[in-house]
This record gives structure tokens, sequence and C-alpha cells, in this order.
């Protein structure tokens, strides 16, 4: 992600009655959760592979607007959203950045139950900062960011999220939207960034879609994440952020969804929640950093060095457990 704002983060940080922390699931295990008095087996969320999903878009080079490496990614990510859901729609248009430059960029939006129209929103940005305007040697800030945590890891937990709903279809209908151009901003114009989100919040990919939530995933692998309860998400759909983190507790991973009011960002949720969609966002906010965030935030350091599985696993059995509640 990006420091687009980060506001309160350092006096916002309190404790918050509720959840408590519980032990971390064994990797290979599921969950379950109580659906109408019913208990719902929960597929097991595999971090193995959500970590070579977040490896395979790195191994395309940084995913930056008009790159080859992000035309490729972009083909790849198509196929593999093809390959579990129903649906897949394609999103092509142009955006303008800050900077007046012009971008052809793609949405990828996978549906699952495309029929239903009770739904769930999944979203990650995919695209890579064209910057490492945050790392330590000048000398690298104007090179690309690798964007393994920011960015990909999201990603790589919707396509793993894509590949158990195939495989044990959910009741709900669940759309996993893909979104490009995130990371093309700069903190001095607020919305310079979220491009694609932007594009998508005006020219959604089903006339009148209306889903009961929505979910962002940003920055959810790396080593020592954490995930408070960031305060826009609390203003906007409190609610939801509460069953996600009860979903986390029930899944045993209250231990990484902190019950404490982290940072308010400006991200991909800020747009989805002024197009009239409760979005929250699951975000590793960290206090003890310059940034507020990971320390390879925005800097070439941003690579598979920072992925850790066993992140991966929490995040991805967590929205699993909330998703196979319906």
């Amino acid at each position: 992600m990006r420091l687009k704002y980060l506001l309160l983060l350092s006096m916002a940080i309190v404790t918050l009655a509720g959840c408590k922390s519980q032990p971390q699931s064994s990797a290979g295990s599921a969950s379950q959760v109580e659906n109408n008095t019913t208990a719902v087996e929960v597929p097991a969320f595999d971090g193995d592979n959500a970590y070579s999903m977040v490896k395979a878009q790195c191994d395309f080079g940084p995913r930056v607007p008009g790159t080859e490496a992000h035309a490729k990614c972009a083909q790849w990510l198509e196929q593999q959203l093809k390959q579990c859901c129903d649906s897949v729609i394609v999103q092509e248009a142009q955006v303008k950045t800050f900077d007046n430059t012009t971008l052809n960029i793609k949405n990828l939006v996978g549906c699952i139950n495309p029929d239903n129209t009770d739904r769930i929103l999944l979203l990650a940005h995919w695209d890579c900062r064209p910057w490492a305007d945050n790392d330590p040697d000048p000398a690298k800030q104007h090179q690309p960011v690798m964007g393994a945590n920011d960015g990909a890891s999201g990603v790589g937990v919707l396509l793993e999220l894509a590949r158990i709903m195939h495989e044990k279809r959910p009741t709900i209908g669940v759309d996993i939207l893909l979104v490009d151009a995130e990371d093309w901003g700069t903190n001095d114009v607020e919305d310079s960034w979220a491009l694609g989100t932007q594009y998508w919040a005006k020219h959604p990919h089903v006339e009148g879609y209306s889903p009961r939530f929505g979910i962002l995933l940003d920055m959810v692998g790396a080593s020592g994440a954490r995930f408070s309860k960031e305060i826009m998400s609390m203003q906007w759909a409190s609610e939801v952020v509460n069953e996600v983190w009860t979903a986390a507790s029930d899944a045993g991973y209250g231990n990484y969804f902190v019950n404490t009011l982290g940072g308010a960002i400006t991200d991909d949720h800020v747009q989805v929640n002024e197009a009239g969609i409760k979005c929250i966002d699951i975000i590793d906010m960290r206090q003890d950093s310059d940034t507020g965030f990971f320390d390879g935030w925005h800097t070439t350091a941003d690579t598979m060095q920072w992925i850790d599985k066993a992140v991966l696993k929490a995040v991805g059995q967590t929205v699993a457990t909330v998703i196979y509640s319906y």
C-alpha cells in the first residue's frame, strides 16, 4: 500500500472490549462456524498455495502499469480466475494519473455463483508502485517496487480462496475483484490513489451491483503482521469489522487480528464505501514503524523475503470462515 493518509496511528491504538486472542490453528486444519445453529465445515486454506501465488506474481517482475511484466501478469491472473470462477469479467480502461500520465489499466473480476443475488465482494490491488520513494538508499528511490507484500499478498490470498471455493462451493455468491493502478499516487493529491477502484466504482461489473459488504486485503503477508481495526472501516462498517474479527477468533487467529483500533487509511475501500457498499480494510499497520507499515513498504526490499506463509494462512482462513458462515 501507500501512505495516502495514515491518521491517528500513535494516539488511536487503544484496547477495545471484546474478542480474546486464541492459539493459532495448525496449517492444514479446517474450522467450523455456526450457521443457523448448524455447524458448517470451512475448507482449510493452504498457506503454501497462497505463497506460491504471491511468488508467481513476483516472478513477472514489478507489475507497473505500462510494462511487459504488468501485461503478462494480467494474462496470468485472468487464467487463474477462469480456472476457479464461474465467470470472469475484464474491465479495460484508460485513467489519468496525478502527473498527467495516461495508463491503460485492467480490473479483473472472478464471479462465483453469479446467479445468486446475495453476494460478498473481496478485493485487492494487483499493480505495483512505479517508484521506491521510501527506500533508504536515494539511488534506488526511482526504481519500481516489487510489491510482494504491497499488492501480491492480497491477490495470492484471493486466488487461493477462489480455488477452495471451486472445490467446495459456498452458499453465497462471491466476487473477487483485482483492481489496477492503485499505487500510482502522491500524498499531495488524495484522489490520485486507487484509480482502478475509482473506475470500477463508477462502472461496476454488474449494473446496480449491491453486495452485502466488501473486504479489502492490503499488505496481508509480511512476517510479524498484526491486523488492528482500521478507523475508516469502523466508521463505515463497524459491524463487518466485528464480524471478521470474531471469525478470526473462531478460526484460531485472534493473535493476528488484534482487538485494537489502528490508523485511518485512504485505500481502495474508501472508493467502495463512497459507492454505497460497506467495505472494510484488512491491512497490517505497525505502531513501532516510522512509516506506520512494515519496513519494506515502498522500497525495493518489498520482495518475497517478507512473505510469511503463516500470515497468509491466518488471513485466508479468517476470510474463508466469513464466507462459509452464510
